[in-house]
């Protein structure tokens, strides 16, 4: 009987491991990718720089609306030329010259007359224009170059904001890669409730905390003795951004809360004995996620309790589901 022939060893190539890139690769991977991302937000900052104008309308909204919360006054406004003086808070005593109404709201053309040999000043009342919005504070700029820092600043925060998708999603083709199914389904959950708590905060600060937190601010300089109807542009731009970006990111707390629930390592029990801890946390946020200011930093810690309070039912009701699904198991 021939003897059989002895087998060949063949070698096994692992292609998972030929196929895995070294760090310089995965190095390159990410300033390709950021490289993509300082492109996408160049551009959109060069067209948010073309429509500053109406960014900046935007930003100015809860300034114009800030009357809102505020006890009727009546003011005056001088229109000389082009440009304007005031609106100025004045009484009927001071200013004779106002019509009859609780709150008149109204606007002197500024002129001249000749008197005899004399040249007089004249005040014109002017009609009531519908649809116009009238502010309390007027934005200045105090320096030759300060409004291209103040363009540039929200032209920055504007292209951030618009260019989010893009840059969003270089980012994801870098990280995605090296998770799995489950890590992937994970971070899109996590991601997706992120924007949309992020979103939230924005618009809650931008359409009702903002013209609270701004008209607080009036009220406060009007106790003082000082005069409140100027404000610099660069500082109130700063003020209402760094508000809405920390009021955006204090509302990923949940998201923090919730995944460590998920982790199994709090629960509902947990979160519950530390409602205490929580106010506390939650003022330590609004005091360093938002401007150094008494009123915004209430205005952010109550809310952000209150998605405290939110996470505790959440949770329950995940251990709850459990427990009963445990149950129907052993039945």
């Amino acid at each position: 009987m021939p003897e059989a022939e002895p087998i060949e060893s063949v070698e096994v190539v692992d292609d998972t491991k030929s196929a895995r890139k070294s760090f310089w690769g995965h190095l390159e991977d990410l300033r390709t990718a950021l490289i993509r991302c300082a492109m996408v937000v160049g551009v959109a900052l060069i067209v948010c720089l073309l429509f500053v104008n109406k960014i900046m309308w935007v930003l100015e909204y809860p300034l114009r609306h800030i009357q809102l919360f505020a006890h009727p006054k009546p003011t005056v406004t001088l229109q000389i030329g082009g440009g304007k003086l005031g609106p100025y808070v004045v009484s009927p005593d001071q200013f004779e010259g106002l019509p009859p109404g609780a709150a008149p709201q109204v606007v002197f053309q500024v002129g001249t007359a000749k008197v005899g040999q004399e040249q007089v000043v004249t005040l014109k009342l002017l009609p009531e224009v519908k649809g116009e919005e009238p502010t309390l504070v007027r934005l200045r700029n105090f320096g030759p170059a300060e409004a291209f820092f103040v363009a540039f600043k929200v032209a920055l925060y504007a292209s951030l904001v618009v260019a989010a998708p893009f840059w969003l999603y270089f980012m994801g083709q870098f990280i995605l890669p090296a998770l799995n199914v489950r890590e992937k389904r994970f971070l899109r959950v996590w991601l997706g409730w992120g924007v949309v708590l992020f979103v939230a905060g924005v618009l809650a600060t931008y359409f009702g905390l903002l013209p609270v937190a701004l008209r607080a601010s009036m009220e406060y300089s009007d106790l003082l003795g000082f005069q409140s109807d100027e404000w610099r542009a660069e500082e109130y731009v700063s003020f209402c951004t760094n508000f809405m970006l920390g009021m955006g990111f204090g509302f990923q707390f949940p998201l923090v809360l919730l995944t460590l629930v998920k982790a199994g390592i709090i629960n509902h029990r947990h979160l519950a004995k530390y409602r205490r801890h929580a106010i506390v946390a939650s003022l330590f946020l609004g005091a360093i996620l938002t401007t150094p200011e008494v009123i915004t930093q209430i205005s952010m810690a109550v809310p952000m309790y209150l998605l405290y309070e939110i996470c505790i039912w959440i949770a329950w009701y995940w251990d709850w589901k459990k427990r009963k699904a445990a149950a129907a198991a052993t039945a």
